[in-house]
């Protein structure tokens, strides 16, 4: 009786990884679904079509001595200021509210880069929204010169582009942040609009609070930057109300995130 030997054949290598998703293609699906939902759409519709809304509505009813690039920023900002948030909140919350997070977190399991795509995704419609805003208010300030002998300042420093850029973009953060903690996107809106509301209220009405609530109201923090002239306490006060309304949730939110477990059903 023979027994036959088998040699063993080419050992192949071991995969231990697969190849990431370039996050190239990650950020443009993310640039995607801000799009890609019913409510999305609508509201990108009506942040954009806001805005010149506003410069016409402006162009007709102001007082011609009024007509200045200042006054059209400020209004144009606006909507921006109400509709921005709710593009922050849409763009995690949606995952759950549409359960389409199953999806999203098969194709890269990598939570924390989805995130940092949402998160790049989210601030480069931001910054597009506020140049929308300047632009349109330049053009409304042209056409004010142009068809309402307007007074036509163009008086608009640097300190101030940096000033509503800074609110707005604190703006849409903080709606992200709100919608990572929350993850249910009609909650995280009611939360957005009323909480702070509240503690507005709260620090407005209470004299023995009167002296904080620029450290801890957001709102309050946020007024010396409408005004363009910031000094550095204001600055330190800006930054305390922004971790408390922003970093804070927005913290609690990235591990809600990376732990809660998404359902199909």
């Amino acid at each position: 009786m023979t027994t036959q030997t088998i040699e063993p054949g080419p050992t192949r290598p071991v995969l231990t990884g697969r190849p990431g998703v370039p996050f190239r293609r990650q950020l443009r699906a993310e640039l995607r679904k801000l799009f890609d939902t019913r409510a999305g759409r609508w509201l990108l519709i009506a942040i954009f079509a806001a805005t010149p809304l506003v410069v016409t509505g402006v162009l007709i009813l102001a007082d011609p001595k009024n007509l200045t690039y200042s006054q059209l920023v400020n209004f144009t900002q606006s909507p921006e200021r109400i509709l921005l948030p709710i593009v922050g909140i849409l763009t995690v919350s949606s995952e759950w509210s549409q359960r389409t997070g199953l999806l999203t977190f098969t194709l890269e399991p990598n939570r924390k880069r989805v995130l940092l795509a949402k998160l790049s995704a989210t601030l480069l419609l931001g910054v597009l929204v506020i140049l929308v805003g300047f632009g349109s208010a330049a053009i409304g300030n042209a056409l004010g010169i142009a068809l309402r002998d307007g007074n036509g300042s163009w008086s608009f420093g640097l300190a101030s582009y940096r000033d509503i850029a800074v609110v707005l973009i604190v703006g849409l953060l903080q709606g992200l942040a709100y919608g990572m903690a929350l993850l249910i996107t009609a909650v995280a809106i009611v939360f957005f609009y009323v909480v702070p509301n509240l503690s507005n209220l709260l620090f407005s009405s209470v004299s023995g609070l009167k002296d904080v609530a620029p450290w801890l109201d957001l709102d309050k923090a946020q007024a010396a930057l409408y005004v363009h002239q910031v000094t550095a306490e204001q600055w330190a006060q800006f930054a305390v109300a922004t971790a408390i309304w922003v970093i804070m949730p927005g913290s609690i939110g990235v591990i809600r995130v990376l732990r809660t477990e998404v359902k199909s059903s």
